[in-house]
């Protein structure tokens, strides 16, 4: 993205002006969400059926043909998108594959071909799209306005928590820039990195006593190898947990054992703090 530069230079002059302003940023160069994503919002409004019945509609696939095709000059070619998750068996097959890849499959155009995906699953199809550059993504990562984060969810590599071929992010993104951020390429030391993990969104989300190593602070603990932690999910193969993360305790009971799991439960839902 040619407009980094640009925009972290805005987020310093706002910071400037006294204005408390942060981001963050998690290691990779793809993103993930719906597959909708890439048809208008007008399509969109209401219902889930309302979605559908416009997918389903002759006199609207001109207008979101013309759409998609804006959307594809944008990303170079279908084939940075790449199918993560569907719902039923029958489609399964498209998992860890490209809209073009699933085309030429399936012997029709990519429009139709995520049209008819669409409809077929509900609308429950999810997406992974690789529009990064690794540059820009050490440099925003370095920055020191930005922090670690992740919009990635709570899954397992078996049961129904292991299905698809979901983003690798929700199992590698701290682990991640433990080992090949910090430990291989040294964008930042590692106290520096873990402060972006740590003590600097727990003060920005308001969370008071955590995110320091302090008495009478809520003990959530990770002990780690630095010469060995590295993530193990990758684009095809996503279901796997890091290596290196012996220890894991949370509100001061230990939740991982020597990589396993000891089946105690001690988090909770946290909420900003807010002084009168």
């Amino acid at each position: 993205w040619h407009k980094v530069d640009e925009a972290l230079a805005n987020v310093e002059e706002a910071k400037g002006q006294g204005i408390e302003i942060f981001c963050d940023r998690y290691p990779y160069i793809a993103g993930s969400t719906g597959l909708s994503f890439y048809f208008p919002l007008w399509a969109k409004q209401g219902t889930t059926e309302d979605f559908l019945t416009r997918l389903k509609d002759p006199t609207l696939e001109s207008k979101l043909r013309a759409h998609t095709a804006e959307q594809e000059k944008k990303l170079g070619s279908w084939d940075k998108v790449v199918i993560s998750t569907v719902i039923s068996e029958k489609n399964r097959i498209f998992e860890g594959k490209s809209v073009l890849q699933g085309a030429k499959e399936t012997g029709k155009d990519p429009y139709e071909f995520m049209q008819d995906l669409l409809i077929e699953e509900n609308n429950s199809v999810s997406m992974v799209t690789f529009m990064m550059k690794e540059e820009n993504l050490k440099k925003i990562l370095a920055h020191p306005l930005v922090g670690v984060g992740c919009d990635g969810s709570a899954l397992a590599p078996h049961g129904l928590l292991g299905k698809g071929k979901p983003h690798p992010r929700n199992y590698g993104t701290f682990p991640r820039i433990l080992g090949k951020y910090v430990r291989e390429e040294k964008i930042i030391p590692l106290p520096e990195m873990l402060k972006k993990m740590t003590s600097i969104p727990a003060e920005k989300f308001g969370f008071e006593k955590r995110g320091i190593l302090q008495k009478e602070y809520f003990a959530d603990i990770v002990i780690f190898d630095e010469n060995r932690v590295i993530d193990k999910a990758t684009w095809k193969e996503p279901h796997q947990y890091p290596e290196g993360i012996e220890y894991v305790l949370v509100n001061g009971q230990v939740v991982i054992k020597e990589g396993e799991h000891t089946e105690n439960l001690p988090g909770k839902v946290l909420r900003k703090q807010v002084n009168t």
